[in-house]
């Protein structure tokens, strides 16, 4: 029996991550949830997967969660604030952790996860584009294991040789391909995108996802952090990444090799299948999913991205290629961006200009340790948030 702790598990991996283990009772257990505040959703999480611990970074959500819980769940232990979630994952009860808190706030608890040697299903892009080596040696230090859970990188991750070591040349890797859908305004005339609402850049056209990587993805900042982390994660060039739209979404990425040989990893667009094959690695597990009918697709199509229209694309390469503190400048930047875009005090076609000030105006800095990497968001949270300041 696998002990879960399940971080974000009221947002769209949490519940994807749930229904797994729902259906692998016998293998899985939700040994720890955590949320931010969603007491109802979290509550009724409770009530059918019987968790030993659960974390509300909230001290109200908390409070109110726990009066709930007292008498349904007398044995479930109610903690909450950003401590407690490290002192879950790093609990010699928890064997795995599902990193998906959304955004740069997933960050401490990974990190935590690492020096814990634990094995970390990492959804949560933000942590290793921030932390980058840093993060990677911790789990080699502590005799972790980092399964990449984004569809495109647990592609990667299927197709690519078990025994893979992180040098290309070994194993004649030659290239990866990450696929994109492009977004809800991929064919949307580029006048017309400064106007567009959150509401409209929130509905996905094949994923159902969080607003923040739902904007992302609609900007393709999206695209742009993947390739940061595939950067990390396999140890590939800048150079021998590439990103294609693929608005199907039924291809997650593509690994071609020197000789001519490109494997793809497909299935439907549900993050239940990258999320079971994290959990039950190196075995399969079984799950309610529906089956992929090629019969049914027909076609697939795919394209080069318009870089006039999805400009994150190019600062992502360009804050890879600069390194130091540039990727966590662009994290930060777009995290602020976004947020103000969804808040409204900001248009959709701004996003990449604020980014693109802040790479353009703050030194790039050598990082050498985490308190290097909170200084370096800080620094970019502020700048961006001067940027649209009224």
């Amino acid at each position: 029996m696998q002990n879960v702790a399940i971080l974000g598990s009221t947002g769209s991996v949490g519940e994807s991550t749930l229904a797994v283990i729902r259906a692998n009772p016998d293998k899985f257990r939700a040994y720890a949830l955590v949320a931010n505040q969603n007491v109802a959703k979290i509550y009724n999480q409770c009530i059918e997967f019987k968790p030993a611990l659960v974390c509300l970074v909230s001290h109200r959500a908390a409070f109110e969660l726990r009066d709930m819980l007292k008498t349904k769940l007398p044995d479930c232990e109610v903690v909450e604030g950003l401590d407690s979630i490290e002192q879950i994952v790093a609990s010699d009860s928890v064997d795995s952790v599902m990193a998906a808190i959304v955004g740069s706030q997933g960050l401490r608890s990974t990190v935590a996860a690492a020096k814990a040697g634990k094995k970390i299903m990492l959804a949560n892009k933000e942590s290793l584009v921030m932390s980058g080596k840093l993060l990677l040696d911790l789990v080699k230090k502590n005799k972790g294991k980092i399964i990449p859970t984004d569809s495109e990188h647990n592609a990667i991750f299927q197709v690519l040789p078990r025994a893979y070591n992180r040098v290309p040349r070994d194993h004649g890797l030659k290239k990866i391909v990450l696929t994109a859908s492009g977004g809800p305004f991929l064919n949307m005339d580029k006048s017309s995108l400064k106007n567009v609402t959150p509401a409209e850049a929130c509905k996905h056209p094949t994923w159902n996802m969080g607003k923040k990587i739902s904007v992302d993805s609609a900007t393709l900042m999206n695209k742009g952090l993947e390739i940061i982390e595939a950067h990390h994660l396999f140890n590939v060039s800048p150079a021998s990444i590439e990103v294609l739209i693929h608005p199907e979404s039924l291809v997650h990425s593509l690994v071609e090799y020197i000789d001519g040989s490109v494997l793809a990893q497909m299935g439907v667009p549900d993050m239940t299948i990258p999320i079971a094959h994290a959990l039950g690695f190196p075995e399969r597990v079984g799950h309610r999913v529906e089956s992929l009918k090629l019969s049914d697709v027909g076609a697939l199509s795919f394209f080069e991205p318009d870089r006039s229209r999805f400009r994150c694309l190019d600062m992502a390469y360009r804050a890879l290629a600069e390194g130091g503190s540039s990727s966590i400048y662009l994290n930060a930047a777009n995290e602020v961006a976004v947020e103000a875009f969804l808040n409204q005090t900001l248009n959709f076609t701004a996003i990449p200009e604020v980014v693109e000030k802040v790479l353009d105006k703050l030194p790039n800095q050598h990082i050498g340790s985490l308190d290097d990497v909170l200084e370096a968001d800080r620094s970019a949270r502020l700048l961006a948030s001067r940027c649209f300041a009224r």
